[in-house]
């Protein structure tokens, strides 16, 4: 039998500088539509990392979680960096530049990204697999980071962006605040360039987020979204024998107030108050969403409760995760 698979806390990192979403100065940019639309995201504040890179704020996070687990980081079996989606550098590494600014000297390091927000889901699958695959590989210590890769904060029509890094323990013994139980994760390669940045030939100061089709983003994708999960959360409380009684309310990624309202809606499930605290907070953060809600959250669950989490990109892909709470 399979030892179980072990998720420690959530050590979080943002840096100092808070921006008052409402007087973001690219705001004043929009037309008045959009910028109403900023407004009313249910965005207060965020974090700005300024001349901070995203391996930065990861390495801050992944030390404030060895530092918490009372591990050194030679002491790692293996690194897995969530990629964002505008790295320092062409062809440098991402992952073994943080590796050596840790000190994971021995560790196996990789790094999953291409996946958007669920990139965060392939990390933690990925993880998960390594210790249940590989007697040697005990401890795994996935970390993600959110920096803006634009000048613009605003995601049009989506959200809007805040900066930050947040490390997580996947470990087989340790310190642990949830049993990793399983996870689905599917994805649709005709969305994959529905959100894209054309940077070839264009400085950074002048790259846009450009959305290829609202519509397609609004409502096709919506729909085919609603569909995804109506089949994959069935499947993943099936095969692990889970009512879906036992699950309370659900742990998304952070958009908007209006998509917390569409998703209880669609779903027919309540999405758990520290979803909309972070929003409010932090803004959207990326794959680092799931694992600050996860943190917040596990303090209102009780010994041996589950938790769902479900993901989503619009690369699209699309995850749902079973954990217990321990």
């Amino acid at each position: 039998m399979n030892e179980p698979v072990l998720l420690g806390p959530v050590a979080t990192w943002f840096p100092d500088p808070i921006a008052e979403v409402a007087t973001l100065a690219e705001l004043t940019e929009l037309p008045a539509n959009r910028r109403e639309h900023a407004l009313a995201l249910g965005i207060d504040t965020v974090r700005t990392a300024e001349g901070m890179t995203e391996v930065d704020l990861a390495a801050e996070a992944a030390r404030v979680a060895l530092e918490e687990a009372a591990l050194a980081a030679a002491d790692l079996d293996a690194l897995i960096l969530v990629t964002g989606r505008a790295p320092q550098y062409l062809l440098a590494s991402e992952a073994t530049r943080l590796q050596h600014r840790i000190g994971a000297i021995r560790a196996f390091t990789t790094a999953a990204g291409d996946l958007g927000c669920v990139s965060v889901s392939a990390a933690l699958t990925l993880a998960a697999g390594l210790v249940r695959a590989d007697a040697h590989c005990r401890n795994v210590l996935v970390v993600t980071a959110a920096k803006t890769p634009t000048r613009h904060r605003y995601r049009a029509p989506m959200t809007l962006l805040g900066d930050g890094a947040a490390a997580l323990l996947v470990t087989t013994d340790g310190p642990a605040r949830w049993e990793f139980v399983d996870q689905i994760v599917r994805s649709e390669g005709k969305y994959a360039d529905l959100f894209r940045i054309d940077y070839r030939d264009i400085g950074s100061d002048d790259w846009v987020e450009e959305c290829a089709s609202e519509s397609t983003y609004s409502f096709r994708l919506a729909v085919e979204s609603k569909k995804r999960f109506d089949a994959i959360i069935p499947e993943l409380l099936h095969r692990n024998g889970i009512p879906d009684s036992a699950i309370g309310p659900i742990l998304m990624q952070n958009l908007s107030a209006g998509a917390f309202a569409f998703w209880e809606e669609a779903l027919d499930r309540p999405v758990d108050k520290a979803c909309r605290s972070n929003l409010a907070a932090y803004g959207h953060l990326g794959s680092m969403d799931m694992l600050l809600n996860l943190e917040a959250a596990a303090p209102t669950r009780a010994t041996g409760e589950y938790a769902l989490l479900l993901n989503s990109s619009p690369v699209a892909a699309w995850s749902a995760a079973l954990l217990r709470r321990l």
